[in-house]
């Protein structure tokens, strides 16, 4: 199981400034993938909680100062050379799919096709009125997303004709350093959600569960790849690990451990609920790799 971090991003850590730094050392500390997430913004009157919020705390206060995951992505490529590059996750459905194309193969270029796609639906409506994109058939939205998506990346010239976005036929010469394509990997915990992951991606960004709800959840991404044809071996399982204030850095490694129990190949965990700054989240993450290493 291949061991990740979440890029400093949001909350007490968001300092764009530090995310090179942060990126080249947890590098050097064995990390071997880096993430960042996505938040558009935090309504002071939410239209739908975070999961497991209440009506006193909607959502986890760390979201209200939060950096640009492609940005934060960038900042961390010019600064390390082996670790892949993800999100977890994108709402790519906020984003217009020719200009999200260009900004990712972008990256993927930068970094030397070190780029994971991951892309989810968010949970709040209120990022899609603000974004001016409609709430509903959001997943259908998704899916028309990564149509284009595969398209600009393994079509030239490109053309789409779809219910959402039409794209006239155009040379794009502009190719991503991966061959065919950058990975696709998909959140979700709903029957909808993990079925799209078993017929489309390449793997289920989840999260730290119970082992039988975690299995419950994977059985039916691989009942899903099987009814599509696909090879369910072939679609990975990476899951983040959210450890909250006061997780010991021994406790953490046990939880790794539970996730390394249930198969995932990759695991990453986000300290922006443990550490108060840059240096104490480095500190954490140093302790964990000697721990875990």
């Amino acid at each position: 199981m291949r061991l990740g971090i979440a890029l400093p991003q949001y909350g007490a850590l968001a300092d764009p400034a530090r995310i090179g730094e942060f990126a080249a050392v947890a590098e050097g500390l064995g990390y071997r993938s880096m993430w960042a997430g996505d938040r558009v913004l935090t309504p002071t009157r939410p239209s739908d909680l975070y999961p497991g919020g209440t009506p006193d705390r909607p959502y986890p206060p760390e979201f209200t100062r939060f950096v640009d995951p492609l940005v934060t992505l960038t900042a961390a490529a010019g600064t390390t050379t082996d670790a892949r590059l993800g999100t977890s996750t994108l709402t790519g459905t906020l984003h217009p799919p020719v200009l999200l194309a260009r900004s990712l193969t972008s990256i993927d270029l930068l970094s030397g096709g070190r780029l994971e796609v991951g892309l989810g639906l968010s949970w709040l409506r209120d990022e899609y009125t603000a974004a001016g994109v409609p709430w509903a058939e959001r997943g259908r939205r998704l899916d028309e997303l990564l149509d284009v998506l595969t398209a600009m990346w393994t079509s030239n010239p490109v053309s789409h004709d779809g219910p959402h976005w039409r794209i006239p036929e155009s040379t794009v010469d502009l190719r991503p350093a991966q061959s065919p394509r950058p990975p696709l990997l998909l959140g979700g915990f709903t029957r909808r959600a993990l079925e799209r992951v078993g017929r489309r991606a390449d793997g289920w960004l989840g999260v730290e569960l119970p082992a039988p709800l975690f299995r419950e959840r994977w059985d039916l991404v691989r009942a899903a790849a099987e009814s599509a044809g696909r090879d369910p071996d072939a679609v990975r399982r990476v899951v983040r690990v959210n450890p909250v204030a006061d997780t010991s850095v021994p406790e953490l490694a046990r939880r790794l451990d539970a996730v390394r129990e249930l198969g995932a190949e990759d695991v990453f965990v986000d300290l922006h609920y443990v550490a108060d700054g840059v240096d104490a989240a480095l500190e954490y993450a140093a302790a964990l790799a000697v721990r875990t290493g």
